[in-house]
C-alpha cells in the first residue's frame, strides 16, 4: 500500500438546472473513482447546479433542491472524500462554494473569494465573496481548495499556503476561447512564482448556451512543470498520486498531447452544437444549404456533432441561384450522407410580389425584393423545424453579423448560430482543416467568390470591403475596442474604417434579435458585448 494520496479529477459535463441527473452523476463517478483507488474525487465549480445557473439562483426552490442533493451525495459516498462545486446559502447569503463530503456528512466548505464580473461573467449579481482559506486533510496530506477566479490573484492561494496547504486543488468552470490553454498555463506558472506548490486544475466540459467549456484540466508540480493534462472537449477521469515529497505521478491516466488550434476550435463548435441541440430536446437539425462556404461548414459541423441521420439539409433555389450552387450543395449532402431536399422559393416569392404589387407600384427594385427571398427561405426552414421537431441552424458568420449583411426573419431565423463568432477568413481556415481530416467540402466552394445570390451576378464584395480588410477592421474595432484613428494609423483607409464602424453601430438591432451562437473569442456578440440599440453616440 502506497503512502501517496490519490486524487481523481472528474472532468465532466453537468447540465444547468438538472440537479437530479447531476447528483446521480456525482455519486456514480465518485464510487467509480473509489473503485479505481482514489482517496479524493474532485468535481468542477458549480458542478451540482451546472454553470452558469444565472437567475435560477434567485429561485428558493432551486436552492432547496441543491441543499437536499448535497446531503444525498454525502450519504452515498461515505468511503471516499468528495469535493464538489455548488451554490451554498448561509445565513441568507449565497456563496459559490466548494463542498467537502467525508464519512457520510459535509465536513467543510470553501467560499470563492474572487467573483468575476466582466465579459460573460456576472457572479456579483448572485454571490457574496468568501474571506477564509480552506485546507482539508486526507491521508495526512493537507490540500488547499480554491475556485476558478481565485487562482488569478495571489491572496487566495497564498492564504491557503499560510494555513498549511501542501498542494492546491482549483475547481473551475472556465469557458473556452481561442488560445485559452496557454493563457491558463501561463497564469498558473506565474502564480507558482509566489507560492511554489503543486496545483491540480480541474475544468468542466461541454456546451451551455453561448458558452463552451473545454476541460483541458492540468496538473503542475511545485517547479511549475506541466505533468498532467486532460483532453479537450471530452469527459475524463484523471487519476494522480501526490507523494510525500510532492512528486506527482499519473495512475492509468494519459497525458493528452495538444492538437492544433484549428482542431480544438472545430471541436469547440461541434461540442457546442451537440450539447445545445440535445440539451434542448430536439431530434436533430435543419440547415438551409446555399452551395456557399458558410452553409457547407455548418453542415459538416452538424453532421460531426449529431450524426448524418440527425441532419436534414434543404436547398431552396430562386431565379438567381446558379447551377453551380445546386450542384455543390447536392455534392456536400451526398458526401456527408445527410437527408437532402430541394424546395424552390420561386412560387412563394412570386406570391409575395403579387400580393404587394400595388404597394410596390412605381418604386424601383431594391433590397426589399432580396429580403423577401431570404424570408421565404426562413418560413420554409421554420415550418420544417416545427413539423420535424428539428432545430434550424443558421449559417451566418461573425463578419456578416457585425455589419448587418443578413436578413431579419430570413437567413437569421433559427435556433442556434454555430458560426456567429467565426469571422469569414476563419471560416475558410476551418473548412481547410475539416477537409484535411476527410474531404467533405468541394474545393470549388472554397475557390468561388462568396455571393448571397439574391440578384443577378451578385457578389459579397459589391456591398462589403474585401474580407481580409473587413475582418481586420472588425477585430480592431469590435474585439479590441480600438478608436477609429488608431485603426487608420494601422494602415487602413479612413473612409472604409468609418463605413465599417457605422455598419456595426447601426445593426445592433439585428444582432439583438439573432439566435445565440457559440463564443470562441473574448469579444463575442451577445454576452460579451452589450451596446445600446438607441444611441446618439455614433452621431457625435
Amino acid at each position: 500500500m502506497t503512502d501517496a494520496l490519490q486524487i481523481c479529477l472528474v472532468q465532466e459535463r453537468f447540465l444547468v438546472g438538472n440537479i437530479k441527473a447531476n447528483t446521480r452523476k456525482i455519486i456514480s463517478l465518485s464510487l467509480k473513482a473509489q473503485q479505481a483507488g482514489a482517496d479524493m474525487a474532485i468535481f468542477p465549480e458549480l458542478a451540482l447546479s451546472g454553470y452558469p445557473p444565472e437567475d435560477l439562483l434567485m429561485r428558493q426552490g432551486f436552492i432547496q433542491q441543491i441543499k437536499a442533493a448535497i446531503d444525498e451525495i454525502a450519504e452515498n459516498t461515505a468511503d471516499i472524500m468528495v469535493v464538489l462545486g455548488a451554490p451554498s446559502l448561509q445565513q441568507h447569503e449565497l456563496f459559490n462554494a466548494a463542498i467537502v463530503c467525508n464519512r457520510g456528512e459535509v465536513i467543510a466548505e470553501y467560499h470563492k473569494y474572487s467573483l468575476p464580473n466582466y465579459a460573460v461573467f456576472d457572479e456579483k449579481r448572485y454571490f457574496q465573496p468568501g474571506n477564509k482559506p480552506l485546507v482539508i486533510e486526507c491521508r495526512q496530506r493537507k490540500i488547499g481548495i480554491v475556485i476558478c477566479e481565485d487562482a488569478w490573484f495571489d491572496e487566495p492561494i497564498s492564504q491557503a499556503a499560510a494555513a498549511g496547504a501542501e498542494a492546491i486543488v482549483i475547481l473551475n468552470a472556465s469557458p473556452y476561447h481561442r488560445n485559452k490553454f496557454q493563457q491558463r498555463l501561463g497564469m498558473l506558472q506565474h502564480r507558482q512564482q509566489q507560492t511554489p506548490l503543486p496545483l491540480f486544475y480541474l475544468n468542466i466540459v461541454g456546451g451551455q448556451d453561448e458558452l463552451v467549456f473545454d476541460g483541458d484540466s492540468l496538473v503542475l508540480n511545485g517547479s511549475a512543470e506541466l505533468v498532467g493534462r486532460g483532453p479537450d472537449f471530452e469527459a475524463a477521469m484523471l487519476h494522480y498520486q501526490l507523494h510525500a515529497d510532492n512528486h506527482i505521478t499519473a495512475v492509468n491516466t494519459h497525458f493528452y498531447q495538444p492538437e492544433s488550434e484549428l482542431a480544438s476550435l472545430y471541436k469547440a463548435l461541434v461540442t457546442a452544437v451537440h450539447d445545445y441541440v440535445t440539451g434542448n430536446g430536439f431530434d436533430g437539425v435543419v440547415i438551409g444549404l446555399s452551395g456557399g462556404v458558410d452553409s457547407a461548414l455548418t453542415l459538416a459541423i452538424a453532421a460531426d456533432a449529431l450524426g448524418a441521420d440527425q441532419v436534414h439539409a434543404v436547398m431552396m433555389p430562386s431565379r438567381y441561384t446558379a447551377q453551380m450552387s445546386l450542384d455543390d450543395a447536392k455534392q456536400e449532402a451526398d458526401i456527408l450522407v445527410v437527408d437532402y431536399k430541394v424546395i424552390s422559393i420561386e412560387p412563394s416569392f412570386q406570391a409575395f410580389l403579387e400580393t404587394l404589387k400595388e404597394e410596390f407600384a412605381g418604386k424601383p427594385v431594391d433590397t426589399t425584393e432580396e429580403n423577401i427571398q431570404a424570408r421565404c427561405r426562413g418560413v420554409i426552414l421554420m415550418a420544417l423545424s416545427n413539423k420535424l421537431h428539428r432545430m434550424v441552424l443558421t449559417t451566418g458568420n461573425k463578419s456578416e453579423m457585425a455589419v448587418g449583411y443578413s436578413t431579419l426573419y430570413g437567413d437569421m431565423a433559427g435556433g442556434f448560430a454555430p458560426l456567429k463568432d467565426i469571422e469569414k477568413q476563419l471560416v475558410y481556415a476551418l473548412c481547410d482543416y475539416r477537409n484535411s481530416v476527410s474531404q467533405v467540402i468541394p474545393q470549388r466552394v472554397l475557390n468561388r467568390p462568396p455571393s448571397a445570390e439574391l440578384r443577378p451576378d451578385q457578389k459579397d464584395q459589391d456591398s462589403l470591403p474585401d474580407y481580409d480588410t473587413l475582418d481586420a477592421i472588425l477585430r480592431m474595432s469590435v474585439e479590441e475596442d480600438m478608436p477609429k484613428q488608431q485603426i487608420v494609423d494601422a494602415g487602413y483607409d479612413a473612409e472604409t474604417v468609418d463605413r465599417v464602424i457605422r455598419m456595426v453601430q447601426i445593426n445592433e438591432y439585428k444582432r439583438r434579435q439573432a439566435p445565440p451562437g457559440v463564443r470562441i473569442t473574448q469579444r463575442a456578440f451577445g454576452r460579451d458585448r452589450r451596446y445600446p440599440i438607441t444611441s446618439g453616440y455614433r452621431r457625435s
